[in-house]
């Protein structure tokens, strides 16, 4: 069970058991073809979608998913998240970040930030470019830039360290 914050305005409850989505209780009927380059065909009663996963995060489990060209910013919980709140130790993965590594193999296309800098959780890093999408990736956490081990052109590979945090 995953509960789902669209656009920081509408929520859902969603589970998927047995290929079959539900949502807030109610099993949906849906014809779903995927198209390759992360983007799908959809059929819901009659009518036709085009959706696109345009961004992902799986640490912080926030996504943009384009649907007939409108732009939706989705926020994912799962009942660990839940749990963790309600214990209060929901930021306790942000707090021993050290560094921050190559979520993907790809190519550094532009760094926003510098060595000093102190950025706020949820600030634009850098863009890395991987299977010809272009992924933002954000400050997990207010962090502060302690090093900076990328430039521009620069081909990295999943794992490496590409941030030192102080």
């Amino acid at each position: 069970m995953f509960k789902i914050k669209v656009n920081n305005s509408f929520d859902f409850e969603t589970s998927i058991k047995n290929d079959v989505i539900n949502l807030n209780g109610n099993d949906l009927s849906l014809d779903m073809v995927s198209l390759g380059n992360n983007k799908c065909h959809i059929i819901k009663n009659n009518k036709s979608y085009t959706a696109e996963l345009v961004e992902k995060n799986l640490v912080e489990k926030t996504f943009k998913i384009k649907v007939n060209n409108n732009v939706y910013e989705i926020k994912a919980k799962d009942q660990y998240d839940e749990l963790l709140k309600d214990l209060g130790l929901e930021n306790l993965n942000a707090t021993k970040l050290k560094e921050i590594k190559a979520p993907m193999p790809g190519l550094v296309l532009k760094v926003l930030i510098n060595e000093g800098d102190e950025i706020k959780k949820g600030e634009n890093l850098f863009v890395l470019e991987a299977m010809k999408m272009e992924n933002m990736i954000k400050a997990p956490a207010d962090i502060v830039i302690k090093k900076l081990s990328i430039k521009p052109g620069d081909k990295v590979e999943k794992n490496q360290v590409l941030v030192v945090l102080g």
